[in-house]
């Protein structure tokens, strides 16, 4: 039998020399970090785990510890996750609107930690980010039922940034009011038009009047401010727990397909070339083209030669060129790879202008 003693000083050896290699390994978390808030991308990425944990499953050749290191690496990672939010703090990130906000959401959820900036508009927020005044800026550019947000659309024409990451945030509504008040003695109502009109069914059944805001967080700010228990706002829980408020009834919408994407733009570009997760990528182009006949056809005809499917197109008036008009296109696909290249040399000698805007993978 071995001896107990012989065994401890062994796990000592062992220790000593995982402890070098942990600190090795939050070094390179570190660079992580350096990385990801250059390009604009969060700190969590939960397609990327799954993998490491995958593969170093595979060199455990002991079935039964194999289940403790999957553990052992969960673990690990949910440290290095810490560790690049703490690292990652001092990471400004500017959106458009105040705190509880929609904008205000997508921003927390792609950057937990970071310190978010807010601005009075689209272009505020966007110009900061490429003046270096933050880091990342977080903006809307489309949502499912109003279409594209067309000022956004033309910053990333005529813009320096890039789109390396997008999100989608449900336009959940909920009732709120003050802490303990009775939502059967509610009479009126505050927040954005469009939130009002997404809950107007619900409004008129319960007889409560409808009093429009700028938006939905200062809505419930008013609510709060006001501590009327009569008075309720239209936001997200968010916004409620913000400004001390209670959600009365969630989902009050009649709505439930009314979603918004989020980009969160950079300055520098990301392309993923390691042949990984290609999977779920998209990319998006912009451009103009000749002013000849059939030229916007052949760069269709171009892109579906390459077997990209287009999944969004729409064009914009180009505001400097009367009657002239730049095209957005985005596309499945990654465009980091040899097909990708061979897509860009073809386009270009029929484009004035042509720009590739970003290389995402939506969450």
């Amino acid at each position: 039998m071995d001896n107990l003693e012989e065994i401890r000083k062994e796990i000592d050896a062992v220790d000593a020399q995982m402890a070098p290699l942990f600190e090795r390994r939050m070094e390179l978390s570190r660079r992580i970090v350096a990385y990801k808030s250059a390009h604009g991308l969060a700190i969590s990425d939960p397609g990327r785990e799954q993998e490491v944990i995958r593969r170093g499953a595979q060199f455990v050749r002991d079935r039964d510890i194999r289940e403790y290191y999957v553990r052992f690496q969960q673990e690990l990672m949910g440290l290095s996750r810490d560790w690049q939010r703490r690292l990652s703090s001092g990471l400004k990130v500017a959106y458009s609107g105040v705190p509880g906000a929609f904008a205000y959401i997508a921003a927390l959820r792609l950057f937990p930690g970071a310190e978010l900036i807010p601005f009075a508009d689209f272009a505020a927020a966007y110009h900061a980010c490429e003046a270096g005044e933050a880091d990342v800026a977080v903006l809307p550019f489309e949502n499912s039922s109003e279409g594209e947000v067309s000022s956004v659309t033309d910053l990333m024409f005529n813009g320096s940034l890039y789109v390396n990451q997008v999100i989608e945030v449900e336009a959940e509504q909920n009732l709120l009011g003050l802490p303990g008040a009775d939502k059967a003695q509610i009479r009126k109502v505050y927040s954005h038009p469009q939130a009002l009109a997404q809950c107007a069914e619900y409004l008129r059944r319960h007889g409560m009047e409808p009093r429009e805001y700028a938006n939905t967080a200062l809505a419930a700010k008013r609510v709060a401010e006001k501590q009327d228990p009569a008075c309720a706002a239209i936001g997200t829980a968010e916004a409620a727990a913000l400004y001390g408020l209670e959600v009365l009834e969630p989902r009050i919408n009649t709505s439930r397909t009314n979603t918004t994407r989020f980009a969160a733009f950079s300055r520098m570009l990301r392309l993923d070339t390691t042949g990984k997760r290609k999977m779920g990528k998209h990319f998006i182009l912009m451009y103009t083209v000749k002013n000849e006949a059939g030229a916007l056809a052949q760069t269709l005809n171009i892109i579906g030669t390459h077997n990209y499917n287009m999944c969004n197109l729409h064009s914009r008036p180009m505001k400097e060129l009367l009657w002239n008009y730049y095209f957005f296109v985005e596309l499945d696909g990654d465009v980091a790879t040899d097909e990708g290249d061979s897509l860009l040399r073809e386009l270009a000698p029929l484009c004035d202008r042509l720009k590739l805007v970003g290389s995402f993978y939506t969450r």
